[in-house]
């Protein structure tokens, strides 16, 4: 614990740049504090290791997002340490591999076979509880392909609810999950861009599909699935008519608000001035991917791009995202899948 730093000396900080056997370093600062903004700059400069910026104001409520950037940063400097291999112990079930990524809006499901392709998966609403909807979805994937949960071997459950599921064998992040299941779909991508129900993130890997840098727009709802499921349900459109509604647009709306509630109060006004859905469409489309690019550009985004979640499937975000970008996305049919695939893979490597 460190006092503010306009209280105290900091001098001895410097020392932290030469420390022997550092790995990496995590910097927590008061959130709209400007004196730490300086010596961060300074330390990313200086630094030769990875550097975890961590902003809170000390509400409890951050605990959960603290805990998967804390958790992502350990598995991405110690890639070795994310899989504990499961020695000589006898091998249960029939040789299937499943992975659960429990999401906000969705739980999904792969299992993959011992060649590491995939025999069955499921795409669930979560519903109220993360281990109900863990139960439903994993349930639902077996019974497509006439299994049970005694032919699974073992299982690694991700997401933002995977504290709550008892029934995997290993808890990983979803952010060293998506990098593991973009790799296998495509060896090729250096950065991943998952944009999911309530958050988006930003991953960059290595030519192993190691994590090497990552960032997350978690504090708001704003740039996510749920921004864009209010704003379909205020213009009166489904999603899927959404994706694809402001593909043709004439007029050049602008949607300046970055909060998610004064976005919709803009979106109600621009309705009451007559302008059309395809360009009001536009307008949240490219709001979505400024605040996406701006992401990438803090991670080091290089190509090749991969988008994942279920915002890929908006052909309207995912246009506007390539275009700011300058590339083409690699969107993949399993897409929406990728978490879950990536805890599937890591379950075979158990």
């Amino acid at each position: 614990q460190m006092p503010c730093m306009r209280m105290t000396d900091i001098t001895g900080r410097k020392q932290l740049v030469n420390a022997p056997h550092l790995r990496g370093v995590i910097y927590h600062t008061v959130k709209f504090c400007d004196y730490y903004g300086f010596e961060y700059s300074e330390l990313r400069r200086q630094l030769t290791v990875p550097l975890l910026k961590l902003e809170s104001d000390y509400t409890i409520q951050s605990s959960g997002q603290l805990r998967t950037r804390l958790e992502a940063f350990a598995e991405s400097i110690a890639p070795e340490r994310t899989i504990q291999k499961g020695g000589t112990k006898p091998m249960k079930g029939k040789g299937l591999y499943a992975g659960i990524d429990s999401g906000s809006t969705s739980t999904d499901v792969v299992i993959l076979n011992q060649d590491r392709e995939i025999v069955a998966q499921a795409i669930l609403p979560t519903g109220a509880g993360a281990a109900a909807g863990a139960d439903r979805a994993l349930d639902e994937a077996l019974g497509k392909a006439g299994l049970t949960r005694e032919d699974i071997t073992a299982t690694v459950t991700t997401g933002y609810g995977r504290g709550a599921i008892q029934l995997g064998d290993q808890s990983i992040t979803e952010i060293t999950c998506h990098a593991k299941g973009a790799f296998f779909l495509a060896p090729s991508v250096r950065t991943i861009i998952d944009i999911g129900g309530q958050d988006s993130k930003v991953i960059r890997v290595d030519e192993a599909g190691n994590v090497v840098n990552f960032v997350m727009n978690d504090k708001c709802a704003a740039g996510t699935g749920r921004f864009l499921e209010l704003m379909a349900r205020t213009l009166e459109l489904s999603l899927d008519e959404m994706s694809t509604a402001g593909l043709d647009w004439k007029e050049d709306v602008t949607i300046s608000s970055m909060c998610t509630v004064f976005a919709e109060s803009e979106v109600v006004s621009l309705i009451a001035q007559n302008k059309t859905p395809a360009d009001i469409i536009h307008g949240l489309n490219r709001s979505v991917a400024s605040k996406t690019v701006s992401l990438c550009r803090r991670v080091g985004g290089e190509e090749a791009y991969m988008m994942t979640g279920g915002v890929s499937k908006n052909r309207g975000v995912a246009a506007e995202i390539e275009k700011l970008l300058g590339v083409k996305l690699h969107i993949s049919e399993k897409a929406q899948l990728n978490g879950a695939l990536g805890a599937a893979l890591f379950a075979l490597e158990l």
